[in-house]
């Protein structure tokens, strides 16, 4: 099962006879169907990328990665990667040896020979891992709140790859880069691992990393799942392709790997430098906070800037692939150049821009200077992030039944009207009760579905650079934060909390809602026998015992001005 790292590659994918019969016969296997990150891992599982794994990782294997960094017979392998799935799918394939594993349309891929089914410790695992349990920490609140209870481990056949239309002159498989390295003629190949855009400052890293050892250059970014909030690899992709016309011709070129990233840091690192290697790949430029997902809301970082370069450079020579470490290049105007900023002497100017200074210039329209990026890199952001004045927003109103949110949504939908001139959506809680949530009860798991639901409609309308104003009830922290998380991806999140005291909600409540929770007839009532989670940071806080509707609505047009989505100068 297992092989050195450098050997032949474990490509899962059986032959054309056999995937006939396991196609047959899947008919009366149970089916799993995979998340994204799942059918991430199943990809570089079937092509080879995860050699020497032949499946997803058993119980003993999986507890001896999480203590040791190793795979249970010894051999390197620092990140944990199982199956996880839920109560109603362990019920589902009891007492079944295969499993079909299928994507979201139900197309098979894989059969699963089943191995070992076993609950983990959550915590244990995020702590050993990545080294925290907060779930500030992307892959610890993906662990946590959206992972399966059980992990299924056992040997897979691959039937077909998972699909894509997108890019496909640059999806390669680590067979296919390994021949058309061969064909290059270049024995030596140093790879870039990058989840964001390119500007000056890596090309200039890269650069140097392609000279120093005298080979050529692999820009092989993540196209799977990175982190929360990164910009999407469409817009990536176009701007690299931009990006190589700025290299020597023949330098570098481009491959797409599609990676789930669980931004573990130095773990992260170590396993990005085995799938290099599995690839082809002799060198691997690691960078300053490498796989890292920044800093805690107290600004600690998770990770010390340079661990992951020193854990990889601790295995490089078992890994058989070496590291290129490389400190943060920053802009000396004196020089005109980009060096490593601990080459530049203490009294030099030098400038530098963050990725989030960067969000919020291409946000504020600001022009972006020459000595940071490209042209044509530039075009591509602006492209897919324009100025806030261009963007889609939502208003997201949270608060008691009968604190006036309905009310204040219907004024506040008349005003953008007033000042805008595109058409702006209302998803009222009730409304949608009645037509996107027909079915759904009033338990806590259905009225979640419902919020979601709600972001997810105001997401896609938002993606399209559209307004839209949502009023439920939305009692918990959870889903309001998967919304905000999923909606500020696509443009701009405000969330007004209606505040008004519980009593006066009950006195104008003209359905006598409450009176019928209070007497018993209406069970997990918010407010009364449910809890209504308060907003801890809503953007705008709207009280309406005390303010009339137009004072509350001007908060909301108020907080929108100032955040730039909304132009007020000609209303004046």
């Amino acid at each position: 099962m297992i092989e050195p790292h450098g050997h032949s590659l474990m490509e899962l994918m059986v032959e054309d006879q056999r995937s006939e019969v396991l196609k047959n016969e899947s008919v009366n296997f149970p089916s799993i169907i995979l998340s994204s990150r799942q059918s991430c891992d199943l990809e570089l599982l079937l092509c080879g990328g995860f050699s020497p794994l032949s499946g997803f990782l058993n119980q003993s294997d999986y507890e001896n990665v999480v203590e040791n960094m190793r795979l249970s017979c010894g051999t390197l392998w620092p990140m944990p990667v199982m199956l996880d799935i839920g109560e109603e799918e362990v019920n589902r394939v009891d007492g079944h040896e295969l499993i079909a594993l299928r994507d979201v349309t139900g197309l098979l891929l894989a059969v699963l020979h089943r191995g070992d089914l076993w609950k983990p410790d959550k915590l244990v695992e995020a702590e050993k891992v990545f080294g925290t349990t907060s779930t500030e920490h992307p892959a610890v609140d993906y662990l946590i709140h959206r992972a399966g209870e059980y992990y299924l481990g056992g040997k897979v056949e691959g039937i077909q790859m998972p699909p894509h239309y997108d890019f496909l002159d640059l999806r390669h498989t680590p067979g296919q880069l390994r021949s058309m390295i061969q064909s290059r003629g270049s024995s030596r190949l140093v790879a870039f691992q990058t989840r964001n855009p390119m500007h000056r400052a890596h090309k200039e890293l890269t650069d140097r990393a392609a000279q120093e050892v005298g080979g050529e250059l692999l820009i092989h970014p993540v196209v799977g799942m990175t982190k929360p909030g990164d910009i999407d690899h469409y817009t990536r992709v176009r701007s690299y392709k931009k990006l190589l016309n700025y290299y020597p011709e023949g330098q570098a070129f481009l491959s797409l790997l599609p990676l789930a990233m669980r931004m573990g840091g130095p773990r992260e690192a170590l396993w990005h430098a085995i799938i290099r290697k599995n690839y082809g790949c002799t060198h691997l430029i690691i960078g300053r906070d490498h796989a890292g997902p920044g800093k805690m809301s107290d600004g600690t970082p998770f990770y010390g800037p340079y661990d992951a370069q020193d854990l990889v450079n601790v295995h490089s020579q078992e890994l058989g692939i070496e590291v290129i470490p490389f400190r943060l290049m920053v802009y000396v105007p004196e020089t005109k150049s980009y060096q490593p900023i601990d080459e530049v002497p203490k009294n030099q100017e030098i400038l530098n821009i963050s990725g989030t200074q960067l969000r919020d210039m291409l946000a504020a329209g600001e022009e972006i200077p020459e000595w940071f990026s490209y042209p044509g890199v530039i075009e591509e952001l602006q492209k897919t992030y324009p100025p806030k004045g261009q963007q889609g927003f939502a208003v997201f109103l949270t608060g008691l039944s009968g604190s006036g949110k309905s009310t204040i949504a219907n004024a506040l939908q008349a005003r953008l009207l007033e000042i805008l001139s595109c058409p702006v959506t209302l998803l009222d809680g009730d409304v949608v009760r009645t037509n996107l949530s027909r079915g759904l009860g009033f338990s806590k798991e259905d009225r979640s579905t419902n919020v979601q639901r709600i972001g997810y409609v105001a997401s896609e309308i938002v993606k399209h650079r559209g307004v839209v104003i949502c009023a439920p009830i939305a009692p918990y922290h959870e889903d309001r934060a998967v919304n905000r998380r999923r909606i500020e991806r696509e443009g701009g999140y405000i969330e007004v909390f209606v505040d008004a005291p519980l009593e006066v909600c009950e006195r104008r409540d003209v359905k006598g809602l409450y009176a019928k929770a209070r007497a018993g007839l209406i069970k997990g009532f918010t407010g009364i026998d449910d809890p209504y989670e308060v907003p801890e940071n809503p953007e705008v806080v709207c009280k309406t015992e005390q303010e009339t509707i137009e004072e509350s609505t001007g908060h909301v047009i108020n907080k929108l001005s100032e955040l730039a989505f909304l132009d007020l100068s000609e209303q004046r």
